[in-house]
């Protein structure tokens, strides 16, 4: 018994002496690897940097650059952790890791399809560029100002202020309306006008009052044209261009700028804005339920 716990406290011993051994021989190697993972780390976060600082201006895209930006990072990243794990000794794990990535690409692809498809979608944004950072766009339901382009999802900030996050994988694939690509946008409304009021007349005041208001673009006219005879109106359709790099006010503040002008210029012109008419028929002989009371006489 005696023998048996001698030798297992002998066995035990020079286990731990053998690990030590070990683990004091690969001392280098760890080291190595801990200087190859940092050295990286830091080049991966200067690139980083400096891609942002050298490329964000004017002449650049900044959604585009901190796309970029963010993938160099991850790639620099991942490649440090490879040549890592070979200083440190686990050259054969790394190797299988580089020579697995063909089968683990094909394995996670239908494991993780969406996340693979919405990374790619981010690439395909990212150089394709059918938008930058604030620009309004309209994707299914969500209109908003564009925030960031992630891996996985862009990032909308709606009109009531809601933080929206549409995966890239339906941005690239759904119709995208951008309002302020090329900073302009038409806008119209109709108003109506009696059928006695002078038609020509009408559309060249709602044009000579509206020319001047500021903030209209400038290199496009506006112009009104007869829309519909409507059934108690004559609806005229008002159209104008306004600028859209500030969304807010390009857009709703001005038409409801324009909207209130055309108004006030009708009324004082004497133009008359009526409301919609309805007629009543009433078919058969039978007569009308109407009684008429006499006010001065109930007074009395």
């Amino acid at each position: 018994m005696q023998k048996n716990a001698l030798s297992f406290t002998q066995g035990l011993q020079e286990s731990l002496v053998e690990y030590w051994n070990t683990f004091v021989l690969s001392l280098p190697g760890i080291f190595v690897g801990i200087l190859i993972l940092s050295a990286f780390f830091l080049i991966a976060s200067y690139l980083s940097k400096l891609i942002k600082s050298r490329f964000l201006n004017k002449n650049h895209d900044p959604l585009f650059v901190t796309f970029l930006s963010k993938t160099i990072k991850f790639l620099l990243i991942i490649f440090g952790v490879i040549l890592a794990m070979q200083a440190v000794g686990l050259s054969g794990i790394a190797k299988g890791l580089l020579a697995g990535a063909g089968i683990s690409a094909f394995i996670f692809g239908f494991a993780f399809k969406d996340i693979a498809e919405n990374f790619l979608g981010g690439m395909i944004l990212a150089f394709n560029r059918p938008f930058s950072l604030d620009d309004t766009i309209m994707i299914r339901e969500f209109s908003g100002h564009v925030k960031a382009l992630n891996f996985r999802t862009t990032h909308i900030k709606t009109f009531d202020e809601k933080d929206v996050f549409i995966p890239n994988s339906v941005v690239i694939k759904e119709p995208l309306t951008n309002f302020t690509r090329d900073g302009q946008i038409r806008m119209d409304f109709i108003v109506g006008i009696d059928y006695e009021d002078d038609i020509t007349k009408a559309i060249e005041t709602i044009e000579k009052a509206i020319e001047p208001i500021e903030d209209l673009k400038k290199n496009k006219k506006p112009f009104a044209v007869v829309e519909e005879l409507a059934t108690s109106t004559v609806n005229i359709r008002v159209y104008f261009w306004t600028d859209t790099l500030d969304y807010k006010k390009g857009v709703l503040q001005i038409k409801s700028e324009v909207m209130t002008k055309v108004k006030e210029i009708l009324v004082s012109e004497g133009f008359s804005l009526p409301s919609d008419i309805q007629e009543l028929k009433i078919y058969g002989k039978q007569p009308l339920p109407i009684n008429i009371l006499n006010l001065n006489n109930d007074k009395n």
